[in-house]
């Protein structure tokens, strides 16, 4: 296969002959899979299981054996636990984890996310390709309000005299927040309108009811799709990319891995995380492992 950007061209000579004796000591013959069983872990909510329960069901259907791990906690649980070998992969989203290694890194494209966290890894740990789907802060407004305003840009909303703004507290500050709106995309004035939930039911109910213009909410929150909101673009690329993408130890790096990972990776939009969130968070209450298992069944992954 061709080898993905972030993967190593050489693999220590140790590495392969200590891989070729628990082989042998185990019976299993050389000439077979060399990925050997993997524990797939994920952090402690819902879409990062249901993305961890495609990545191990992927694998599985190749033939890899596969051990869960799901439910860990935060980064600063299971990053530690990657390193040292309690689990092997794990689903991430590219900006958030490039923070976490570089804090001062200022990058936004996925390209420049993407070749900063390259530089930025330990070197136990390396991502694989990225998906295009994202779970990042986004601006959402009511399809009412676009429509009437001729909303599809973040910038469109300088078209709003004395607009609205929902969101955490944090986000009167932060960078992708009012000082961005006003600095980068040109919205005179907005007015900030605190709403400590994180993009959840008080926020959507803000937007729905009209007590808010627009609100930050997390893209891939299924009440985007329950309540037919409209996501602005962001062209300016104001809000870093946080493209869902395995982070694995080297170790456990096979092609075969990768090949399946890969696969993976390019049928997942956010369009398609959208959909598997309100599947496992909303009414029907699905299974985190029915739902990864249908939706690689879908993309004939499987």
């Amino acid at each position: 296969m061709t080898l993905t950007k972030h993967h190593r061209m050489v693999r220590t000579v140790a590495g392969a002959a200590v891989a070729a004796l628990a082989l042998t000591a185990c019976g299993g013959d050389p000439t077979e899979s060399d990925s050997g069983s993997i524990t797939v872990g994920s952090a402690a909510f819902n879409e990062n299981e249901i993305i961890a329960e495609i990545y191990a069901q992927a694998l599985e259907a190749e033939g890899v054996e596969v051990e869960r791990q799901m439910q860990i906690g935060a980064r600063e649980a299971y990053i530690p636990a990657l390193e040292n070998g309690e689990i092997d992969l794990i689903p991430e989203y590219t900006g958030n984890l490039l923070l976490h290694f570089d804090p001062e890194s200022e990058a936004a494209t996925p390209q420049e996310v993407d070749e900063a966290l390259d530089a930025a890894l330990p070197e136990a740990l390396e991502t694989l390709e990225e998906a295009p789907a994202e779970n990042k802060d986004s601006y959402n407004v009511t399809r009412e309000l676009a429509e009437t305003e001729g909303l599809t840009t973040i910038g469109d909303l300088a078209k709003i005299d004395g607009l609205k703004v929902g969101g955490n507290p944090e986000f009167e500050t932060r960078s992708y927040g009012i000082p961005g709106l006003t600095g980068i995309y040109g919205v005179d004035d907005p007015q900030f309108v605190s709403i400590s939930d994180s993009g959840g039911p008080a926020t959507v109910k803000a937007l729905v009811d009209g007590d808010v213009d627009v609100a930050n909410i997390y893209s891939t929150t299924p009440a985007i799709v329950a309540n037919d909101l409209v996501t602005l673009e962001d062209p300016e690329n104001m809000i870093a990319a946080q493209n869902v993408v395995p982070l694995i130890n080297e170790d456990k790096a096979t092609d075969e891995v990768e090949d399946v990972l890969e696969r993976t990776s390019e049928a997942l939009t956010t369009e398609d995380l959208l959909a598997l969130n309100d599947r496992v968070d909303g009414d029907e209450k699905a299974a985190t492992a029915t739902v990864a298992k249908e939706w690689l069944e879908e993309k004939d992954l499987i």
